[in-house]
């Protein structure tokens, strides 16, 4: 993990409030609520929710609609200089598409021990033996970013 400077920290904590915001638009379709950011910089160029119920697409996750959408934008496949920000640890394709795209930094707020590949079941986006390693910053505002998914769970089993 990596631990950031005083000043970085209070702008992961706005980005990642952005990012909370951009997924309670989830709920609007039934979607899981999970939010992403993606930044150049400190401007924030893409900002993305969960859309698999939306668009039945099981790849249609917050991080990689970001990554596409950087990467769009950019023009280029290669985003060594932008930073995601996604209110839950990315899954075992998410963080592979992030390794994939040469990301230069990813920041998450709650783990998931069920599917988290970057720490919590695997660590692909620091593994030696792949071609490319992403710092990370890991529980940024990460109570709030829990709560919002224990929240979805719960209506869902009592709905």
């Amino acid at each position: 993990m990596v631990t950031g400077q005083p000043q970085q920290r209070r702008d992961d904590e706005d980005a990642m409030r952005l990012a909370l915001a951009e997924a309670a638009k989830a709920l609007d379709h039934e979607d899981v609520p999970i939010g992403a950011v993606g930044l150049v910089g400190d401007q924030v160029v893409a900002s993305r929710h969960n859309e698999r119920e939306l668009r039945a697409d099981p790849t249609a996750h917050a991080e990689l609609l970001v990554l596409r959408d950087l990467a769009q934008r950019s023009g280029r496949w290669r985003l060594s200089d932008a930073t995601v920000v996604v209110t839950v640890e990315p899954c075992p394709m998410c963080a592979g598409a992030m390794v994939n795209a040469r990301l230069g930094r990813l920041v998450y707020g709650a783990a998931d021990p069920k599917a988290g590949a970057v720490g919590s079941l695997y660590n692909l986006l620091v593994d030696p033996r792949l071609n490319h390693e992403v710092p990370v910053t890991a529980g940024v505002l990460a109570e709030e970013c829990a709560a919002l998914l224990t929240s979805f769970f719960t209506d869902l089993r009592n709905g």
